[in-house]
């Protein structure tokens, strides 16, 4: 079901209301501007692959990631039923974030006819109580998500080429090689998550290993 996130980014990006929901050969796309056309991706880019590898040979294609910076929970009693209780969610997003969705795209990033598009984003998340099961696991939450919508849009960072995902990563100043350590540490982000980060600048062509030491293997930029 559609969000009214999705809707709300969908209808904000196209030229037009009546250039939303539009056929392109034999896709849906969400949005169309100009010659450009928008996929407002909220879900994970892993989706939109082949979509895009296949669009991209004719097409000029925007993908639009939102990104969660500050998250409002609003729990109802039921679906349109009375509210609860609000709160802040203490997590925080940040652009760094997107690697763990790129690490889907690096065999389509960079491509001339692609513009990625990450957008931080407030949003209020609507819960309503889960079904219940006959048996309930651990893991399971006692919500379902009705919702999520827009209350503002904080900033953009477009990505068309390689370098640009360095400034992400706030590369040192006069470091010519970093190593997951050194990204680690300039995302504040722990060492997996470093590796990741690492994993898609390599497959994308934005750095290169120059060497490996007891602190790892060394990376410059390309």
């Amino acid at each position: 079901m559609e969000t009214s996130l999705h809707r709300q980014l969908k209808h904000a990006y196209a030229a037009s209301s009546d250039e939303t929901e539009v056929t392109v050969g034999s896709f849906r796309i969400d949005a169309i501007r100009e010659d450009e056309l928008i996929e407002i991706q909220c879900a994970s880019l892993s989706a939109l692959r082949s979509k895009a590898k296949r669009l991209l040979g004719r097409h000029r294609l925007r993908i639009v990631k939102p990104v969660f910076h500050r998250t409002r929970i609003t729990r109802l009693e039921c679906a349109d039923g009375r509210i609860i209780s609000r709160r802040m969610s203490p997590k925080r997003g940040h652009v760094v974030d997107v690697f763990d969705e790129l690490i889907y795209l690096t065999q389509v990033f960079p491509h001339p006819n692609l513009t990625i598009e990450v957008v931080l984003v407030d949003v209020e998340q609507i819960r309503v109580p889960a079904e219940k099961p006959k048996r309930r696991r651990r893991w399971q939450k006692d919500y379902a998500i009705h919702d999520v919508k827009l209350e503002s849009i904080l900033e953009s960072f477009e990505f068309h080429e390689p370098s640009d995902l360095l400034r992400v990563i706030n590369w040192p100043g006069g470091i010519e090689t970093i190593t997951t350590e050194t990204i680690a540490i300039a995302t504040a982000r722990p060492r997996s998550v470093a590796q990741k980060i690492a994993y898609v600048l390599k497959h994308v062509g934005a750095i290169h290993p120059t060497g490996r030491t007891k602190a790892g293997i060394h990376y410059a930029a390309a």
